[in-house]
């Protein structure tokens, strides 16, 4: 069951870029490459662990293969111990949107993160610039500190930061704040509502492929063995190799902290994969809380049940209908 947004006449805008989001295990990647066949699109990744080099197992990441088929954006950028924000990923994904409808084809965004959908359609400020060295070694300095140490800090030196819908975030969130207003001077708060914003908002037609709670449970469980079958132990092992820690901005995926263990002798291969399972599932939970209260009345929601042919027929229509009758897309 779909419910598509309303005509615009063909003399407005066309959208920006059509856009597939959805939780981990949804279904996402089979869908678009469909579609992207189906339109003639070029696919850009909005998975935040996808950017990653050498974490293809445990991230779901297009084959080779499929890359061959469709071209894709937004893969391998950085190595894992290497930042990649959603500020990145805006300005990236600008660059790949406008070059893709400059060859005439549909820019394609599809992933499960969130915010990197969110930074498309509403962009977050340009960080003022901060020296690298400092930067770096006070981030490494809050990283030693326990979690309710540093939302103590962010509620002294941020508190407006602090008091807003989402709290104080993550751990990676919160030394974010703390190394702005300490590097700076000034809240991050205080340059969100003053510096400019890293774009111009863009318009885009999101489709979210729904599927129910129980289903995708046995999705997430599924992919989650498929994922050791195909090898995800020695991709991790490999990383581990390469000097990669469970610190490391890219290493601290679901999964890849719980291998970890695995490998470092401290839990068994079993409590590893259970584990696995287990936190997949909670963060499934959050995209759907997240995807649920985010994104607009304009988003075409998608049975993820329906067969594969049905699914892309749906996306398909919906975006020649926001283009309007006749237009090209």
């Amino acid at each position: 069951m779909t419910a598509a947004a309303p005509v615009r006449p063909a003399s407005a805008r066309l959208p920006d870029f059509l856009a597939i989001a959805g939780c981990t295990g949804a279904g996402k990647t089979a869908l678009s490459l469909r579609v992207a066949r189906e339109l003639g699109a070029e696919i850009i990744s909005m998975d935040s662990r996808q950017v990653y080099r050498g974490m293809d197992i445990g991230t779901a990441k297009a084959t080779p293969r499929e890359r061959k088929l469709v071209p894709h954006h937004g893969l391998d950028l950085r190595d894992p111990g290497e930042r990649y924000s959603a500020g990145d990923f805006g300005r990236d994904a600008r660059r790949w949107i406008r070059a893709i409808r400059a060859r005439g084809r549909v820019p394609l965004a599809v992933g499960g993160t969130g915010f990197f959908l969110r930074v498309l359609t509403d962009p977050i400020f340009r960080e003022p610039p901060l020296d690298r060295g400092r930067r770096a070694a006070l981030e490494g300095a809050l990283a030693t500190l326990p979690r309710d140490e540093l939302e103590r800090w962010v509620r002294v030196l941020d508190p407006e930061r602090a008091a807003a819908p989402s709290g104080t975030g993550g751990c990676r969130r919160m030394i974010r704040t703390l190394a702005v207003a300490l590097l700076t001077g000034r809240r991050l708060s205080w340059w969100h509502a003053r510096h400019p914003t890293e774009g111009d908002p863009l318009d885009g037609l999101v489709c979210r492929l729904r599927v129910p709670r129980d289903e995708l449970a046995e999705r997430v469980d599924r992919r989650v063995l498929e994922m050791v079958k195909a090898g995800f132990r020695d991709e991790v092992a490999g990383l581990l190799g390469a000097g990669y820690g469970p610190d490391d901005p890219g290493m601290d995926g679901v999964g890849y902290r719980e291998m970890a263990e695995h490998l470092a002798g401290r839990i068994t291969l079993d409590e590893a994969v259970e584990r696995t399972r287990r936190a997949t599932r909670r963060y499934a939970k959050r995209q759907r809380t997240w995807f649920r209260h985010q994104l607009g009345p304009d988003c075409v929601e998608v049975d993820g049940t329906a067969p594969l042919a049905a699914q892309a027929e749906a996306v398909a229509a919906a975006w020649r209908e926001r283009c309007g009758a006749g237009a090209a897309p």
